[in-house]
């Protein structure tokens, strides 16, 4: 099977979609099919030279974030595709690139699956003029996309029933990510204590993630630094960078517990394996998620997980078996008090075996193998009835005209918040 994959973020960024589509195209790969990735160019990439990937020219770190933004170029997608001739079209986002897997699907009457790896809501903070309008344009947007798609790939539960409730008709699939369970058996958690200075009889609570807004890292680092503080040999390994990194820094200083906070930015391959090994448990407390693959990869490595119940999360925690999982409604005190009762030896031991055991049904190839299966069930075949994109354009019309409106809104305010600041003496 030829199968086309269109998305805006992929290796060498490092990120949970990014992954996702990696391990799948490997997977694809190593089953037989022929794959071909359309994806942004990113800084790096030259170093990881793959004739089956066509980079488009894209902004890079848009708006301060560590994304690079793809300029779609239509014309020359739509030849990559005329001549590889796909099977199966797969869109990981409905935006940008995903615009130009519609409209090939459309055209060339191939089915087109897309995966809602993201609640795009949540990073409308990343787009000039952030407001609830845009918000709301972003899932109106998303959803008429998964409904133009013949299935829909969701990573989680919560995230199909968010689906369902908010009008996508389409078939939906519920696929997580795949992990590589086996990467982790070989890793050396003892060795990455001691070159990185933490005691090897240290309690150590860990976190992996990028530190951004959008991930609920004031709740994680206040919570954390409450835990540090009732006891000496307790440390926190925290791995991933971003922009909250320095803020996040500092309110560790501010509570006095600086010196026990390990924070070693991106960390990949077996260096990353090594950190997850060299934690007791994992705390994760983003509300943004749609699956939380980090939370999948603490328990392959065995570690007990204690987070706030986040979309896709509880398919992954449960609570009193394999860690614990908190309300989306409590406090940090509450994250505080969990952390205290649960990570002690006497309790981590008796949740680990779980944890190991949830861990296999995350693992990479059996979630690689359900995404083939529906491949092969559409049977190359669109089940979409029309094949006219015109409701599409006149979507995107009306947001964007919606939008427009919005801007020159904001952009009057702003002038006139301008000249307020001229006339009182505080322009430039």
């Amino acid at each position: 099977m030829k199968i086309c994959m269109l998305t805006n973020t992929y290796r060498p960024h490092v990120g949970g979609v990014a992954g996702s589509v990696s391990t799948l195209v490997e997977e694809c790969r190593a089953a037989g099919h022929e794959v071909r990735v359309v994806a942004p160019g990113f800084p790096g990439d030259e170093h990881e030279p793959d004739p089956g990937i066509l980079r488009v020219p894209a902004w890079q770190r848009f708006n301060g974030s560590d994304f690079s933004v793809p300029v779609p170029l239509p014309h020359r997608v739509a030849k990559e595709l005329a001549d590889f001739r796909p099977d199966i079209v797969h869109s990981h986002h409905p935006f940008l690139l995903g615009d130009a897997a519609l409209r090939w699907s459309y055209a060339h009457h191939v089915p087109l699956i897309f995966t809602h790896h993201t609640l795009y809501e949540n990073y409308t903070h990343y787009v000039p003029l952030d407001s609830p309008a845009l918000k709301r344009f972003v899932i109106h947007l998303a959803t008429a996309y998964a409904n133009g798609c013949d299935a829909v790939i969701a990573p989680s539960r919560g995230i199909a029933d968010l689906l369902r409730s908010r009008g996508v008709e389409s078939r939906i699939e519920v696929i997580p990510t795949g992990i590589d369970t086996r990467a982790f058996a070989g890793a050396d958690g003892d060795e990455f204590r001691r070159v990185r200075g933490i005691p090897a009889d240290a309690m150590v609570l860990g976190h992996v993630g990028r530190l951004a807004r959008e991930k609920n890292l004031d709740f994680l680092g206040e919570g954390v630094a409450r835990w540090l503080g009732n006891g000496a040999n307790r440390w926190f390994l925290l791995v991933g960078d971003g922009a909250r990194s320095q803020a996040l820094r500092e309110l560790f200083e501010r509570a006095g517990v600086g010196e026990r906070v390990l924070m070693t930015g991106k960390l990949t391959g077996s260096t990353l394996c090594d950190a997850y090994a060299a934690m007791n448990a994992f705390a994760f407390t983003s509300l943004t998620e749609t699956q939380g693959m980090v939370v999948a990869e603490a328990m392959a490595a065995r570690l007990p997980v204690i987070a706030l119940d986040g979309p896709g999360v509880g398919d992954v925690v449960v609570d009193g078996d394999n860690g614990r999982l908190l309300g989306t409604k409590s406090r940090v005190a509450d994250f505080a008090a969990a952390l205290e009762s649960g990570v002690k030896e006497s309790v981590l031991a008796g949740w680990r075996p779980a944890a190991r055991e949830t861990a296999q049904a995350f693992d990479r190839s059996t979630c690689a193998q359900s995404v083939m299966d529906l491949y092969a069930a559409l049977g190359g075949r669109r089940v979409r009835a029309s094949h006219d994109l015109n409701w599409w354009d006149r979507l995107r019309g009306r947001v964007e005209a919606e939008w427009e409106l919005i801007s020159a809104r904001a952009d009057s305010a702003s002038g006139t918040f301008r000249d307020r600041d001229h006339k009182d003496g505080r322009g430039a």
